[in-house]
């Protein structure tokens, strides 16, 4: 495994980042697609000797039992100081006020909860799992950088939204001093690449890393069109799936497709393996996130590594590509409600 450094940082990290949203108590989270323990600690384990030393979860991903699960199994089989762990905060976590969101006391409560969950005593990237437009933003850096200071985390994250937004988060930090977002977990791959216009540009230009959600859309770029919407993860998605690849996108979804399927089959190498080089071509990405749930698919995320793209290949794969509207389409309210519901008695939902 060879490694690069985290955005403009000196921290050294896997150019593939394990997503752990994959392992948790079904009961707690996904029961379609969650793994639980005993079949998650394995794949964990398989990463790690494949040299993989950055994972992302968040305190959401089945409220809690995600952490709970990669922060065993990190212990168990991995010397913490050569691991980098990223979690993330912002959705509600439990029924009543105070229980989601960026404010200070969120941000105070939830850290502690993740440090516990994980079992460490530091996270290396604490990320903000969107922004939270009912809390100004000095008030959720400045909470942000006093757990930097007080040594709780190593480098702070941020998560998809305007980049209007997120320049206006640089800028306040840049001006008072505080921690600076040395990251940006968006949406990026073949299929979705409305990051290009503005946020990506702007990563680029404040040297800020992007660690990429949804690097195979879901699995789409991994089979075949007929296949491309077979997966439980896809059909259990539901209004995300939906606004991310619209059916009026089709045509031009299944001509990217079709030709990850041609260059793949001339090289003879799975399609993950060339959608996944196509973003390690692009330069503002660090690491894309993949949800493994076999050891097979953790292999060819690895492998994806040693696949160099022609030019003729990359314009193979971009030509086809035609713009839509970017996940912004879900609004921050809509997207609670939606959270909140799945809480069980919360009054509010």
């Amino acid at each position: 495994m060879r490694f690069i450094k985290l955005g403009t940082t000196g921290l050294d990290v896997s150019p593939i980042a394990i997503g752990a949203m994959t392992y948790g108590d079904p009961g707690r989270g996904h029961p379609v697609w969650s793994l639980d323990e005993e079949t998650s600690r394995p794949l964990i384990k398989h990463a790690l000797d494949a040299g993989i030393n950055f994972f992302d979860t968040a305190n959401l991903y089945s409220y809690g039992s995600s952490e709970e699960i990669l922060g065993r199994a990190l212990h168990d089989f991995a010397d913490r100081d050569q691991v980098v762990i990223a979690t993330k905060l912002r959705h509600p976590m439990r029924p009543g006020p105070n229980s989601g969101g960026l404010s200070r006391k969120a941000i105070m409560t939830e850290v502690e909860h993740s440090l516990r969950r994980l079992g460490t005593d530091y996270i290396d990237l604490y990320q903000i799992h969107r922004n939270d437009r009912a809390t100004p933003w000095e008030e959720t850096l400045e909470a942000l950088d006093d757990l930097v200071r007080a040594g709780k985390v190593r480098y702070l994250g941020a998560s998809s939204m305007h980049a209007w937004e997120f320049a206006k988060a640089l800028n306040l930090q840049k001006q008072h001093g505080w921690a600076r977002f040395v990251t940006m977990q968006d949406h990026y791959n073949l299929l979705a690449r409305e990051e290009e216009r503005e946020m990506i540009p702007l990563c680029l230009d404040e040297g800020v890393g992007t660690i990429v959600w949804s690097p195979l859309a879901r699995g789409r770029l991994a089979r075949a069109w007929d296949d491309a919407k077979a997966t439980a993860r896809a059909e259990t998605d539901g209004s995300y799936a939906d606004l991310l690849y619209t059916p009026a996108q089709e045509a031009a979804n299944k001509a990217v497709i079709d030709a990850v399927g041609a260059i793949a089959a001339e090289r003879r190498v799975g399609r993950a393996q060339v959608a996944l080089a196509w973003l390690h071509h692009q330069p503002v990405v660090t690491a894309p996130l993949v949800g493994a749930n076999t050891t097979a698919q953790i292999d060819e995320a690895v492998a994806s590594l040693d696949i160099e793209l022609t030019d003729a290949e990359l314009a193979a794969l971009e030509q086809p590509y035609t713009p839509r509207h970017d996940f912004q389409g879900i609004s921050d309210e809509a997207e609670m409600r939606k959270l909140r519901a799945r809480i069980p008695g919360y009054v509010n939902a």
